[in-house]
């Protein structure tokens, strides 16, 4: 077809892309409803009337259900509330039923369920057997006494549960209503067309971790709920079911327990649906901290250590599998069972590769388990977490059954260190393989916990990549403390759901999508913008690893100051800053606290971060050749250390204190990996002479010219002027990846390495004003050889030169970097950049074209320059 196509396919585009819109994200008066089962409001054919002049439906569900059911058929309750402004009954009684309902439950269990599938009222053979998949259908005259029923049938319990709060997001009620004070719209009127739709997770666990929770997450819930205990796992659970996760490590910084801390946690989680985990250095469904805080019970004591405490260990392992299978009846509390051992707090085992050793403490495991269960070990899932040196064990050959879970990990940075290599037969395993991924860490380079600086490109870019590789099995993010990293964990856990769904298109719609559904449709477009701008200049540097001397000032001149590097970078966040003053104008009033806690707070607080240290930068080097100017800097400094205590003030009084504590993790003046005691303000120093009232001239550098400095050329990798694909695979820009416009990436990815002979290359022109060796480079978005080879490959070549094989080999340490990659992966994750390069000879001034060319898999280029080479090579 030619480019645009005909009028009745750009109909048909534009029809599904509504519909789309209407199924992820709410619904919105103008689109039209055409596809079976979706939300609109306004009344098509045979469509259901879940909310008609502001009555709602009733929901009916059965006496006997499960108690997930009831917990999300409540809560689907009060969010027609929500939306109408009027309470829905809520029946278990069919008898009591009228008009119309909204019958909610279990495939198999069920006798109203089961009961319409006898009549042949619903056919759910779709679903059944599925994990968690769900069906929602408008049925006309399903029971007696309902002449018509929006019918949510789940192939198990936290299927129903699913399609339950699937409904509840496309009627308008955000995940984040309570989590993010997200505002409901109220409707006069909404209705379901008529059909049925289906759906399932394609990712077997999803979930995420609360880690580092201390002041913060810890701090918060002590002041709202007492502790961290129910009352704030309440909260916790109905987000990520919300969120249509299933999967949970619960906070562990010592002296936490999710079981001994209160012991309703454990049933609440069995009620809500909520399969529980622990996080990848606690066996046995055993926190940390019960080890040392069970001490002379006779189920812990003496070292962790399984060389010589081995007994004791099995001890303690042994009574937190009794504690899973303590449910009663013969049943146990979901869970995924942690295998495996680390050291105590999350350190090494041993100072060398201990596989003979962690096999056999793997092996007495399983033992455990199987004889508290009574079941063969394979009855129970399990995971074996390949985190920091344990995936050494991995990489020298030891092996675990094949029913339990392999658990890669990324490097704490947001690279995956390994993935399943199909060509090798790894996928067969029937436990499958997973991933651990970080949007928060504590360990070196340095800690960085305080906000969000996660790219949902980055993410995707990852994510895409493990489950074309076959990791399919469980996906768990740390978050740290849930808040703020609301954008990418609702990121994280949609394309859990169903990767394959997550195209890149998706992806390059998401940010306004999740604009429109959180709020409104007004301004998605510069809202979705904004947030990508943040993560894009986030990325540069996490705060953390701030200060004075992060990037380079301009010269100081007589009348004016340069602001090099530092000023622009730090007009780009004034420029952020601004369009974000402008959106939160004109919001509604009530949306305002979410918009703080989701956009305007990460923007203004850390741009006032930038400004610090701009100004400190500037004192410094002012203050040390006795410029009087250096005065003005330093009430800046003063001035922005106020701001930023009294922009987490703002945030702790948000909606009368609900949130309060929850920002007071120590962000600033960091010297050694781990955190500062306190917020302390950079040093400044003051000189005799007046300050003048004005900056004296300040002009920061606006972005980079096309044409470089100098001779050198920088292009932009999202510019793409040519891709031309081959074997199925092309180039494509992802526009939140990296620290310009976006990053190019050959899709799809998972598949083998290709040679530069197979045509398959991005091209950029280029006109030169030098002559001779010219140096081009490649600036990448960090990855990581993920097969365990000696690094990820890719080929560069100017005109019809042939193909330069480049490099990138970086290595992870978990300690002192002792070899080059180690130090180049330390310097690619504090720039989160990383940069090849190749020397060409012999060119002449003129017009050029630069060609990339895919050689590996896991590779993002965000930017290319040409300059000239110091020398020939």
């Amino acid at each position: 077809m030619k480019p645009g196509g005909s009028r009745v396919s750009r109909f048909r585009i534009a029809r599904t892309f509504g519909c789309l819109f209407l199924l992820l994200f709410g619904v919105t008066a103008a689109q039209a409803c055409v596809d079976p089962a979706s939300v609109c409001t306004r009344a098509a054919g045979d469509s259901f009337a879940l909310i008609e002049k502001g009555r709602p439906a009733a929901i009916l569900v059965d006496a006997g259900a499960d108690p997930a059911v009831g917990h999300a058929t409540s809560g689907f309750a009060a969010d027609l509330e929500r939306v109408s402004g009027r309470r829905a009954a809520l029946l278990t009684d069919s008898g009591k039923a009228e008009g119309s309902a909204v019958i909610i439950g279990v495939l198999g269990e069920s006798p109203i369920i089961d009961g319409l599938v006898a009549s042949g009222k619903i056919d759910a053979r779709d679903i059944a057997g599925q994990w968690e998949a769900f069906r929602q259908i408008v049925v006309d005259r399903p029971l007696p006494g309902i002449s018509r029923a929006l019918v949510i049938v789940g192939a198990d319990r936290r299927g129903a549960v699913f399609g339950t709060y699937d409904l509840s997001e496309r009627i308008g009620v955000s995940p984040w209503h309570w989590f993010a004070d997200v505002p409901v719209a109220r409707r006069s009127n909404v209705f379901v067309t008529a059909g049925g739709r289906s759906d399932r997770p394609r990712v077997k666990y999803r979930g995420f971790f609360i880690n580092d929770e201390d002041p913060a997450f810890s701090g918060w819930a002590k002041q709202q709920f007492g502790g961290v205990n129910s009352k704030a796992y309440a909260r916790v659970f109905e987000l990520l079911l919300r969120l249509k996760g299933n999967y949970l490590w619960p906070a562990m910084w010592a002296p936490k327990s999710f079981a001994l801390d209160d012991p309703r946690n454990i049933l609440l989680a069995d009620e809500m649906g909520v399969v529980m985990g622990t996080s990848h250095h606690e066996p046995l469904t055993r926190a940390q901290s019960e080890w040392h805080r069970l001490r002379g019970d006779g189920v812990a004591g003496g070292r962790w250590d399984y060389r010589t405490n081995a007994a004791n260990l099995r001890a303690f392992w042994r009574g937190g599998i009794e504690r899973m299978v303590s449910k009663g009846g013969g049943a146990a509390y979901e869970n995924v069972v942690t295998v495996g051992m680390r050291g105590d707090g999350d350190e090494p085992m041993a100072e060398t590769t201990a596989t003979e050793l962690l096999e056999t403490i793997v092996a007495d495991q399983r033992k455990i388990i199987a004889e508290v269960t009574g079941k063969p070990a394979d009855q129970t899932p399990q995971v074996w977490a390949l985190y920091k040196e344990v995936q050494d064990y991995y990489d020298h050959g030891m092996r675990v059954p094949d029913d339990v879970t392999l658990l890669f990990s990324d490097d704490n940075w947001g690279q995956i260190r390994r993935l399943p290599d199909p060509a090798k037969g790894d996928l067969a395993r029937s436990g499958g393989y997973g991933v651990y991924y970080h949007f928060d860490y504590v360990g070196g380079p340095r800690n960085y916990k305080w906000i969000n600086t996660n790219q949902i490109g980055k993410v995707w870019q990852q994510m895409d990549l493990a489950y074309a590789r076959g990791a399919r099995q469980l996906w768990v993010v740390n978050v740290g403390d849930i808040k703020p990293m609301e954008y990418p964990l609702d990121f994280f856990l949609k394309m859990a759901w169903n990767p394959e769904a997550m195209t890149a298109e998706a992806l390059d719609a998401f940010p306004a999508r999740w604009a429109a559904a959180t709020f409104g449709p007004e301004m998605a477009s510069e809202i979705g913008s904004l947030m990508t701008g943040y993560s894009r200049l986030a990325a540069r540097r996490k705060p953390e690893l701030l200060n004075q001397d992060s990037f380079a000032l301009g010269a100081i001149g007589k009348d004016a100051l340069d602001g090099g590097e530092y000023g622009a970078i730090v007009d780009d966040w004034r420029s952020l800053a601004r369009r974000a003053d402008t959106v939160r104008a004109r919001l509604r009033p009530d949306q305002r606290d979410a918009w703080f806690q989701l956009a305007g707070y990460p923007i203004s607080a850390l741009s006032n971060l930038y400004e610090l240290y701009y100004a400190a930068a500037w004192n410094k080097a002012l203050a040390s050749s006795n410029d009087p100017r250096a005065n003005y800097f330093a009430d800046r400094v003063e001035a922005t250390f106020a701001r930023d205590a009294a922009l987490t003030a703002d945030y702790h009084s948000i909606n009368g204190g609900k949130w309060a504590g929850m920002m007071n993790q120590v962000h600033m003046s960091y010297v050694i990996w781990n955190d500062p005691t306190r917020q302390t303000m950079p040093s400044i120093m003051r000189v005799g002479a007046d300050t003048p009232p004005d900056e004296r001239g300040v002009q920061p550098v606006f972005g980079k010219a096309a044409s470089g400095a100098g001779d050198r050329i920088e292009i932009d990798a999202a510019d793409v002027l040519r891709s031309n694909p081959a074997g199925g695979l092309a180039w494509r820009a992802i526009a939140d990846l990296g620290q310009g416009k976006g990053a190019i990436v050959p899709l799809p990815q998972g598949r083998p390495a290709t040679k530069p002979d197979t045509a398959l290359r991005a091209e950029y022109d280029v006109t030169t004003g030098f002559s001779g060796a010219a140096r081009i480079s490649l600036r990448l978005a960090p990855t990581l050889d993920t097969t365990g080879a000696k690094g990820v490959r890719i080929g560069v070549s100017i005109d019809d030169r042939p193909v330069q094989i480049l490099t990138s080999a970086l290595t992870p340490t978990p300690g002192a970097a002792n070899t080059p990659e180690q130090t180049a992966w330390i310097a690619a994750v504090i720039a989160n950049a990383h940069e090849v390069a190749a020397v060409f000879p012999r060119l002449t001034a003129g017009r050029h074209t630069i060609k990339i060319w895919r050689i590996d898999d896991n590779i993002a280029v965000d930017e290319i320059a040409i300059e000239p080479a110091k020398s020939a090579p």
